[in-house]
């Protein structure tokens, strides 16, 4: 991470608070949360956090901390959180609730970065802003007429899992014919039968940090309910028990679906993917892709 041209913190070094305060320069004295023992240094739209071992808590008080700030053998804490907002509705420079007043800036008319897609499983998804329905069997002219161009096309190789069955010899990479069609600005990729050129496969991308294709995509707002959801696209969101978001965590997608038993194991290979392996959980009509911290990185959407 760097200012200007000057580097602010990385795997060769350390955020400290002494580093940080001489790129930056001076600022009001900070804030420190004596529960959680973390104090925040604030510059306009740009926050720090220290935490301060118990037995330097007396070198913050409630007014502040001396700048810059060392304790007495000598050391300076590091940075553990970087906070970036925008600070420009606020005119008190240094003000303790300069990010609590942040808010984000509006989106421009039409934009579909928070749009909410609802998928019905074995169905269908829905678009909330435009009004789209992309049902299963759909063609690809249908999505055209929807959804517009795509950002890209590529050809699916074979399945790996046809390993699993008898029913495919054919090496996994071999192009089964089958195609997809990528909508990194809406998370989404669309897979067509090579041979019916109809929809078989949604692949939803939740963008989690952690996960090998990390911004390549933006978030796809996925709202999944379960089967008996009454079918009603008007519920709050976050309202419904039966509702399985990219906030969702793995253990509430149990409780929602049951237990699917074992995981399969996928990598992308240990050179290109520093992130390490994921585990991919099957249902009826639905598998979720979920990162080791428990997060769902893809949800793939399919008839059984």
């Amino acid at each position: 991470m760097r200012y200007a041209t000057s580097l602010i913190g990385g795997p060769s070094t350390l955020a400290t608070f002494v580093a940080v305060y001489s790129l930056f320069g001076p600022t009001f004295p900070g804030t420190y949360d004596k529960d959680r023992g973390v104090y925040t240094l604030l510059y306009p739209g740009l926050s720090f956090a220290f935490p301060i071992p118990s037995q330097y808590t007396d070198c913050c008080h409630d007014g502040g901390a001396e700048l810059p700030l060392e304790f007495p053998d000598g050391t300076t804490p590091v940075t553990c959180r970087v906070s970036i907002y925008d600070s420009s509705t606020d005119s008190k420079v240094g003000a303790g609730s300069l990010m609590d007043k942040a808010s984000a800036p509006p989106l421009p008319s039409g934009s579909l970065y928070m749009e909410v897609v609802h998928a019905k499983l074995g169905e269908e998804l829905q678009f909330t802003v435009g009004g789209q329905h992309i049902p299963f069997g759909a063609s690809p002219q249908d999505v055209w007429t929807e959804l517009g161009r795509p950002c890209g096309i590529h050809q699916k190789q074979a399945d790996q899992m046809m390993i699993h069955s008898a029913s495919d010899p054919r090496p996994r990479t071999t192009l089964c014919g089958d195609y997809f069609y990528n909508y990194f600005t809406r998370g989404l990729d669309i897979l067509f039968d090579g041979q019916t050129h109809k929809i078989k496969k949604f692949v939803l991308h939740s963008n989690s940090p952690g996960h090998a294709d990390f911004n390549l995509y933006i978030k796809c707002n996925f709202a999944i309910y379960s089967s008996d959801f009454d079918g009603s696209f008007h519920h709050e969101v976050n309202a419904s028990k039966h509702c399985i978001t990219p906030r969702t965590k793995w253990e509430q997608v149990k409780e929602i679906l049951g237990d699917c038993g074992r995981a399969a194991i996928q990598t992308q290979g240990s050179k290109t993917n520093p992130f390490g392996s994921t585990f991919v959980y099957g249902y009826q009509n639905v598998a979720f892709e979920v990162m080791k911290n428990g997060y769902i990185a893809t949800v793939t959407l399919f008839q059984s």
